[in-house]
């Protein structure tokens, strides 16, 4: 009876700790999976403000408040634009000056929890860049999607699409410089943004189901007088793109991709947002199969649309080995076996999504020859 009782109590242990350690997959799968847009993803550190003065700000000192370039400072109920490091100003050993462009909305006090994001505006592109657009819906095959259209004198159309932790917003960084090159711009927000509709479960697919929304904008554009598109995508917005090109039934309309920051495995990303979590190794594995369980995800699909073979028309990547999301490798790799296709643009010490908040005069000039022969 003894023996018994302790073989019941040991399955039912081992049940436990496998019930338990399903669960903490499960957690850990959120962390790609239910990003919310416009929150910083866990691999971003929380800064706290210790001081403003005289167009400046003190943070506190990490690697992330020590990057180059220019960035959205946003906490809780304001944003606020940061420039560059101020060499000159003096400091402790644990905090560091940037320069303070402008607080957005709110109020930055001393003391305020903070994190640096790439998106440098908000609002729309009228109240923040002072752009004309029109408000409108692209017929998806969930509902309508809004987006904003920047109209412009030629008939090859920019489709912009952001990515993981950010919004519609985010694409404004480039808006002006586009509008400026006479193209006309269509900013999409899809699935699972503020305004559009929700995916049937809740989750976010890493690009996978995404890209039909981007789909549903390609032929809005062609539909709208696009004779072509160019297809600019952060993050999964990078992988909706190769979807696009790859499987859309306009896909001899995509003339061009600009791919910063891809999701070029979804696995490997969804592993190291897991660890940025502090998920223990051992469950990552838990996280992978967790999210495929939840979402179907596969990646089979996005290697087939990733790989190198499939690439048809000119493609921009910018990367850099800063971007502890996606690895820079595969960028790399596929820039490597595609010479005749692909260019490459590095960018470093830039963290995900953020290649031109590094470096915006060097990313924009290499988006202008990249365009130039497209236009």
């Amino acid at each position: 009876m003894r023996t018994a009782r302790a073989t019941a109590a040991a399955v039912t242990a081992v049940l436990g700790a496998s019930a338990a350690a399903i669960a903490a997959g499960r957690l850990a799968s959120d962390a790609a999976l239910k990003a919310p847009a416009g929150r910083p993803l866990p691999t971003e550190p929380r800064l706290t403000v210790h001081a403003t003065a005289a167009g400046q700000v003190t943070l506190t000192r990490d690697l992330a408040s020590l990057r180059p370039g220019t960035y959205g400072l946003q906490g809780d109920g304001y944003h606020a634009v940061v420039g560059p490091v101020v060499e000159s100003a003096t400091t402790s050993a644990d905090t560091v000056v940037r320069r303070l462009e402008r607080v957005t909305h709110g109020t930055l006090e001393p003391g305020a929890k903070a994190w640096l994001t790439p998106q440098v505006h908000i609002g729309d592109p009228k109240a923040a860049l002072g752009l004309d657009h029109a408000d409108v819906d692209v017929p998806g095959e969930l509902g309508a999607l809004p987006a904003w259209f920047v109209p412009g004198t030629r008939d090859t159309w920019v489709i912009t699409v952001h990515g993981l932790g950010s919004t519609r917003e985010h694409p404004m960084n480039l808006m002006e410089f586009l509008h400026h090159h006479q193209f006309p711009v269509l900013d999409l927000a899809y699935r699972g943004d503020l305004g559009a509709p929700r995916s049937p479960d809740g989750l976010g697919h890493l690009g996978e189901t995404e890209w039909r929304d981007l789909d549903a904008a390609i032929r809005y554009a062609v539909r709208y007088g696009a004779r072509d598109v160019i297809v600019l995508g952060w993050s999964t917005g990078a992988a909706m793109a190769l979807h696009a090109a790859a499987h859309s039934a306009l896909r001899d309309r995509v003339k061009g991709l600009v791919l910063d920051s891809p999701v070029l495995s979804w696995e490997a990303t969804l592993r190291a947002l897991a660890r940025a979590r502090r998920t223990p190794g051992l469950l990552l594995p838990l996280a992978v199969r967790a999210a495929q369980g939840r979402t179907g995800l596969s990646g089979d699909r996005l290697s087939a649309a990733a790989d190198p073979r499939a690439l048809k028309v000119p493609t921009l990547l910018v990367h850099g080995p800063g971007d502890a999301v996606s690895p820079w490798s595969l960028s790399r790799r596929l820039a490597d076996r595609r010479p005749d296709l692909v260019t490459l643009h590095e960018v470093a010490e830039a963290p995900h999504n953020a290649m031109w908040n590094a470096d915006p005069k060097g990313y924009e000039e290499a988006l202008r020859r990249f365009l130039t022969p497209l236009m």
